[in-house]
């Protein structure tokens, strides 16, 4: 997107990037990262340097962001630039159902309920035009001492910025924007309260491109079908579990527009399909779940003989994802198991590798994860997808452009 004006952007709880893909792919400018994990550093900082960046160690802070001298870590990289959109979604560990679930205390106490107060510290410092703050849907849902955390949230947000919270509005799936994944996330966009632009114009530009399996049919007028499990890793070599390798010349088809997207003609590598090694009782599960299109309550109830030796098993403890759908949210939960992503060829008898949750997640196929296995499980899971990271980045860019021609006129 040469000779484009490019506009800046700050990403804070940034993880591997996913979010800032989708900003790199409509031509905007990195100025800094903040993460505090160090492996999502590094592929932090790998991808800058892919698009050209020759800052990225001074550009991607590893850091705790509650640190007191937070805002002069990020100026040094800032540099007294101006900051046009501020993005990332502060870790939804104490959001997230299943954390609660897990905790006595229903994560009453969990300093990472408090993490979006350092967003907010950062966000009223530069005062960007636009902010995307991104988070999990469980957020709507959880309480601190009996206040919706979400209207803390949305209250420190606005102190600067028009916000406003409606569930219909703010929470968008992954899959309506052409990721092959049911992922539902809450997405809150700011727009800076001298700035003449509603909210509702700003997520009216996020542009919907495909229906969903559970949308109605009087609404899938002029969508495209949603991107399906086949779409996305159909083409991948077949691994039976414990094989692959890191790297493999492989020939890309770009068969679909989904493949088109994600992929290059200039590519000759295959990266990271490597399938787990698994215990002869999964890989009989996972075969004959993916064999007989069953759910592992009809396993349990048809095969006794490969039933759980630890009893207390949930219902969604082994699924298959379907060639024919689109696949479920992708967790970060990856890194200790793979049970919940069975691939759907019952000859491969295993779980997804790395780069199949990546195509899931739409990353690119150039895209490098750092580090061990678990770590790139890990960051792949708690990314944003970045072609719905694309799609805001689209609608915001219009949004910036229009201000950018109003300003020109004045």
């Amino acid at each position: 997107m040469s000779g484009v004006k490019k506009y800046n952007f700050i990403d804070l709880f940034a993880g591997c990037g996913g979010l800032s893909e989708g900003f790199y792919k409509q031509g905007y400018n990195a100025l800094a990262h903040v993460e505090i994990n160090p492996t999502a550093c590094e592929t932090l900082r790998t991808r800058m340097k892919y698009y050209g960046y020759e800052d990225a160690d001074e550009a991607v802070l590893e850091l705790d962001i509650t640190r007191e001298d937070v805002l002069d870590c990020i100026e040094k990289a800032v540099k007294g630039q101006e900051v046009d959109v501020i993005i990332g979604g502060p870790p939804c560990q104490a959001y997230s159902s299943l954390g609660r679930a897990k905790d006595d205390k229903a994560m009453q106490d969990d300093p990472r309920n408090y993490l979006f107060e350092s967003y907010v510290k950062v966000l009223n410092h530069y005062k960007p035009k636009f902010f995307v703050f991104e988070n999990v849907t469980g957020m709507l849902t959880a309480k601190i001492n009996g206040e919706h955390i979400v209207n803390r949230i949305i209250a420190a947000l606005g102190e600067n910025y028009k916000v406003k919270f409606n569930p219909k509005m703010n929470v968008l799936n992954s899959a309506n924007y052409g990721v092959p994944q049911i992922r539902k996330r809450v997405i809150i966009i700011g727009v800076r309260k001298d700035i003449d632009t509603e909210l509702e114009e700003m997520y009216a530009a996020i542009s919907m491109t495909h229906y969903d399996p559970e949308m109605p049919e009087k609404e899938r007028i002029g969508l495209k079908q949603y991107v399906t499990v086949k779409d996305a890793i159909g083409e991948l070599p077949a691994l039976r579990p414990g094989q692959g390798k890191s790297k493999i010349p492989f020939k890309y088809s770009l068969s679909n527009e989904f493949l088109k997207r994600i992929g290059s003609e200039k590519l000759e590598e295959l990266m990271d399909h490597v399938a787990r090694n698994h215990n002869d009782m999964d890989i009989a599960r996972y075969t004959a779940m993916a064999q007989n299109h069953w759910t592992f309550q009809e396993m349990l109830e048809k095969r006794e003989d490969l039933r759980h030796k630890k009893a207390r098993v949930f219902g969604n403890s082994y699924t298959v994802q379907w060639w024919n759908l689109p696949s479920k949210t992708i967790i970060a939960h990856l890194y200790k198991d793979g049970n919940q992503f069975i691939h759907p060829d019952y000859t491969q008898g295993r779980t997804f590798t790395v780069r199949e949750a990546a195509r899931i997640q739409s990353f690119p196929d150039d895209f490098v994860f750092e580090g061990p296995r678990t770590e790139q499980f890990k960051q792949i899971g708690n990314a944003v997808p970045p072609l719905l990271a694309e799609a805001i980045a689209s609608g915001m860019r219009k949004k910036l452009e229009s201000l950018n021609e109003r300003d020109n006129k004045k």
